[in-house]
């Protein structure tokens, strides 16, 4: 008996030896940030958990012995280690590396709340600096040409107007926030897109959809916000030159000194010059408008004393001096009616900012913004002269209520003076307030709901009723479907958004009184992390929007006129868009992107009868492409850039002035190599745009008589210059790395 207990008891012994199993504690982060919601994993056999908020995470009962870790987070590349668990492990620290799909990127323009792109129950797209570094440009605006569903459309000829215009939808349904003040609007909008110099970008974020709810009337179609750069984080010095075949310089110059402990500033310029005069489609006028402008800006940044932003502080001055017209205008033609020219001269200041309140939980914030912009111009002998100032400001609440809820809740207030001196007599004072509520609802790990609603009070319209709703499911960790639902409502400014009716001899008739647009807006957004011959992503949209009261130039009626009215039927734009953005396992990187769309107008006919009417300049097809690839050890990056046009409804033309009536298929495709200087922080590029020389026919009708009644300038589809060649030169300094001591080393 003795025997057998002995026996027993060293058995139960080494059992309990052999079973004894441990507690694996430890932290995923980047560069010092939490990263929540990522998947940890031991093998064999397989334990696992996922991080919480704060990155941290827990994997209880695991047996003594080796394991492979595998760390696995949307945006990150996958982190592998092995490791010996003979023991508690408490502190156990990883570090993840972005895998430059930028899905870990911080956003706040879906939510008004900083989350990260994979996270976002709203679907964000970003354009970082190295997007605008690969193919450089003149402006904001002009890099958007190879952006997925999103495009430049020109809208006069001659002086160059443009706007954006997102899944098919016309440029004053996309609003243009900076650093999330509606700075960009009305008047503003004509030519103030082109002022805005990307020296100044930190990032772009650009949300494809319904956004009313948080931004307000103009929000129907998306939303574009720039995000400037943080002083806090630029190098001291920056200069980026740029010059190319066709005479057009571009140089900026930034200077961003420390001042104090927790007190940054940066000063920057921008100037842009063209003076070259071309006519390479012989149509006796400038291809391109000569521009001199320039861009002045300063921001300050305060933080508290945990070195966090406290204040921050931004105004910027632009001022331009624009011309298109008969190649053998001078100034002294001005207002003249011999010598056809538009001259635009604009001044505008902007200013905005951001104080947090210093309370225990810094969940109060005040966003202020304040603009001034007058236009002084003449479209051949009629003049238009405009002033504008806007004036706005958000309160914001935030707060996280319980363990799944962040709740946000504003007062917005938006004040804008308009006068011009048009006959139409378009002179206003309009004040909106506005309040807004939203719940985002972590449902479960793998499921997100939002909703929203916002109401605004108009003095013409009453009281308005914006909502919307949000729903982000998770499939895995790779997987994710959103979908997102609107309403919107936009107020038209005809004049402040569209100046046909002084570019060109069609005089404006207004039938009625125009009703404010109303619009309900649906999105269904598939995103997927791969790891196939690297790594990458893919986007499949569906979108759909439904239009009442849409207000729509008509130029068939007659072609003398340009008739506005409400649409008795209804509007809508549909369509499907897919984009991949992929890694490859040597250094390319390959983003491809198309977009199927629909637009189109149900209007009713003599008989009253309500029949289908193709909107102009929205093309079935659009895609874009980039490809970049990193020649390492030369130090050297190659970057080629392009997009593709499908056939565009156009407008017609009496005889002897008969157009097509569809644009041709056409491409634009740009080249870029750039040298990296790292020893002195400097860069040098070059490179070719329009590679194949593609430009459209003129794009003015009757141009030999541009006093005429025939004389328009609204028929242009594709681009209007030529190939030039460009060379550039970038210098960085990095602020110097102040030294600790003795006691901050302790």
């Amino acid at each position: 008996m003795k025997k057998i207990i002995l026996g027993l008891v060293l058995i139960c012994a080494t059992q309990q030896a052999f079973s004894q199993t441990y507690t694996i504690k430890g932290v995923v982060s980047d560069q010092d940030e939490p990263v929540p919601y990522a998947k940890v994993q031991l093998t064999p056999p397989a334990f696992g958990a996922f991080t919480d908020e704060e990155g941290k995470f827990v994997i209880k009962d695991v047996p003594k012995g080796e394991y492979d870790l595998f760390v696995r987070s949307v945006g990150y590349k996958d982190f592998k280690q092995r490791i010996n668990v003979d023991n508690h492990i408490q502190d156990l620290k990883i570090q993840l590396e972005d895998n430059e799909l930028e899905l870990n990127t911080v956003v706040v323009t879906g939510t008004m709340r900083e989350t990260s792109v994979a996270n976002s129950p709203v679907k964000i797209q970003v354009l970082s600096q190295n997007f605008f570094k690969a193919a450089p440009v003149m402006s904001v605006i002009e890099a958007m040409e190879t952006v997925n569903g999103v495009q430049e459309q020109i809208n006069c000829g001659v002086c160059g107007t443009n706007d954006i215009h997102i899944n098919g939808m016309e440029g004053p349904y996309t609003l243009v926030l900076i650093d999330g003040m509606p700075i960009v609007s009305g008047l503003s909008s004509v030519y103030g897109f082109n002022g805005i110099p990307t020296s100044l970008i930190d990032r772009v974020e650009i949300v494809k959809g319904p956004s009313s709810t948080l931004y307000g009337t103009e929000a129907v179609g998306g939303v574009i916000n720039i995000i400037t750069k943080t002083p806090e984080k630029s190098p001291l010095v920056d200069a980026d030159i740029m010059y190319n075949t066709h005479q057009e310089l571009k140089a900026s110059f930034a200077f961003t000194p420390r001042l104090g402990k927790r007190v940054y500033t940066t000063v920057s310029g921008d100037y842009y010059y063209n003076d070259l005069r071309m006519d390479f489609n012989n149509d006796g006028f400038t291809d391109i408008p000569l521009n001199n402008r320039i861009s002045i800006f300063n921001k300050w940044q305060i933080n508290d004393k945990k070195d966090r932003m406290a204040l921050s502080i931004a105004a910027r001055y632009l001022n331009e001096d624009r011309f298109g017209g008969v190649m053998a205008w001078t100034p002294e033609f001005r207002a003249s009616d011999s010598v056809y020219g538009e001259s635009i001269v604009t001044e505008r200041w902007e200013l905005l900012g951001t104080y947090i309140l210093p309370t225990k939980k810094r969940n109060f914030k005040l966003d202020f913004s304040a603009n001034s912009h007058h236009q002084d111009s003449y479209y051949g002998d009629v003049s238009y002269t405009a002033f504008q100032q806007v004036f706005f400001s958000n309160f914001i609440w935030n707060q996280k209520v319980g363990e799944r809820h962040y709740m946000i809740a504003g007062l917005t207030n938006r004040y804008q003076v308009y006068e011009d001196n048009t006959p139409s007599n378009t002179d206003e004072n309009t004040y909106v307030p506005g309040i807004f509520v939203q719940d985002e609802y972590d449902v479960t790990d793998q499921l997100k709901l939002l909703g929203g609603v916002r109401f605004d009070y108009h003095q013409k319209h009453g009281l308005i009723f914006s909502p919307r709703f949000s729903l982000k499911k998770q499939f895995g960790s790779f997987t994710a479907l959103r979908f997102n639902y609107g309403t919107g409502f936009r107020q038209v400014h005809l004049f402040t958004e569209d100046h046909a009716f002084v570019s060109g001899s069609r005089d404006v008739v207004i039938l009625n009184e125009l009703k404010p647009e109303r619009s309900h807006n649906a999105t269904l957004n598939l995103n997927h992390t791969y790891t196939v011959l690297g790594y990458g992503n893919f986007d499949i949209d569906l979108f759909y929007t439904y239009f009442q009261n849409k207000i729509i130039p008509d130029f068939d009626q007659d072609p003398n006129l340009i008739v506005y009215d409400n649409l008795n039927g209804y509007g809508t734009t549909r369509g499907i868009s897919a984009a991949i953005n992929h890694s490859f396992k040597f250094p390319m990187r390959l983003r491809m992107g198309a977009t199927f769309m629909d637009v189109f107008q149900m209007v009713e006919d003599e008989n009253g009868d309500l029949v289908r009417e193709e909107q102009f300049f929205a093309p079935k097809f659009s895609g874009t492409f980039g490809v970049n690839y990193n020649w390492k050890k030369a130090g050297m990056d190659f970057n080629w850039q392009g997009k593709v046009m499908g056939p565009q409804r156009l407008p017609e033309f009496d005889a002897p002035f008969e157009r097509p009536t569809r644009s041709p298929w056409f491409t634009t495709q740009n080249f870029q190599i750039t040298k990296s200087l790292p020893r002195i922080g400097m860069e040098v590029y070059t490179g070719v745009k329009n590679i194949f020389n593609y430009t459209q026919p003129s794009p003015l009708v009757d141009p030999a008589n541009p006093y005429g009644d025939a004389f328009d300038t609204s028929y242009a589809y594709g681009p209007l210059q030529v190939r030039r060649f460009f060379l550039g030169l970038r210098w960085s300094l990095d602020r110097p790395v102040k030294k600790k001591n003795s006691e901050e080393q302790q």
